[in-house]
Order: C-alpha cells, then sequence, then structure tokens
C-alpha cells in the first residue's frame, strides 16, 4: 500500500507546474542583472573621462569673466537661428 502512495507522491511532483514560474523570473532577473553588468562594463570609462573633463572645466572656470567675450559674431550662416 505504501508503494502505490510513494508512486503517487512521484508522479504529483513530477506534473506539478507550480514552481516553474518562480524559475522563469529567476533566469529573467539574472539576465537583466548581466545585462545591467556589462552596460555598466562597457560605459564606466567613458564616463569616468567624461566627469574627469567635467572636473578638470570646473576647476579652470573663471567665474568674473565674461563667457560672451569670443561670441559677439553671430551671422545667419553660424549654428544660431535667427528669426
Amino acid at each position: 500500500m505504501e508503494y502505490l502512495t510513494m508512486k503517487a507522491m512521484i508522479q504529483n511532483f513530477a506534473s506539478n507546474e507550480s514552481g516553474a514560474v518562480t524559475v522563469d523570473w529567476v533566469v529573467l532577473t539574472a539576465a537583466l542583472v548581466g545585462l545591467g553588468l556589462a552596460v555598466m562594463a562597457v560605459v564606466s570609462s567613458g564616463v569616468e573621462n567624461l566627469s574627469t573633463d567635467i572636473r578638470n572645466e570646473l576647476a579652470n572656470a573663471q567665474p568674473n569673466a565674461d563667457p560672451f567675450v569670443g561670441n559677439t559674431d553671430v551671422t545667419s550662416g553660424s549654428d544660431v537661428a535667427l528669426d
């Protein structure tokens, strides 16, 4: 009698799909984390270089100087749209 119940339990376990959704979510989450790490590895050096450039520009900035001294020539051929 106990053999039949063990066989029934094994069949029930084999046909049960309640954990399949959990496995899918774990795999998808792991894939997203891996993708995020890959993107971070590719982008991090560019962001570091850009932040260094910004830091240097801010360190060399002269806040009392007029920033428009060199840009007085605005013509129709420049990038500025005139209306």
